[in-house]
């Protein structure tokens, strides 16, 4: 089963710019990942300092193999005084079964 997450944070005052560096170099480098099916970034439209990242992965084993790609602790390390949360907030998704 495919593993979907959207992960959340909000740029410090004055640090946009910079997270959305390097959102964009850690974006090229994830999407590449041969797990990695989906890496999109936004900014919620209302309030620009918002980051949302939907991220989908082929299954639980690429997500885990993502999580211990070697730039993704530098990213984080880098991003973590930028941003006002103490990490990215990240919520797992499920698909919605419907039946006709």
């Amino acid at each position: 089963m495919k593993k979907t997450l959207l992960a959340e944070f909000t740029a410090r005052e004055g640090a946009q710019d910079e997270v959305a560096r390097l959102i964009g170099e850690y974006a090229r480098k994830v999407r590449q990942e041969e797990g990695n099916i989906l890496f999109d970034v936004y900014t919620k439209e209302a309030a620009p300092r918002a980051f949302w990242i939907f991220e989908v992965y082929r299954d639980e084993e690429a997500f885990k193999a993502h999580l211990h790609a070697p730039y993704g602790s530098p990213f984080n390390a880098a991003l973590v005084p930028l941003i006002e949360e103490d990490a990215s907030v990240l919520t797992f998704l499920n698909p919605l079964t419907t039946h006709s």
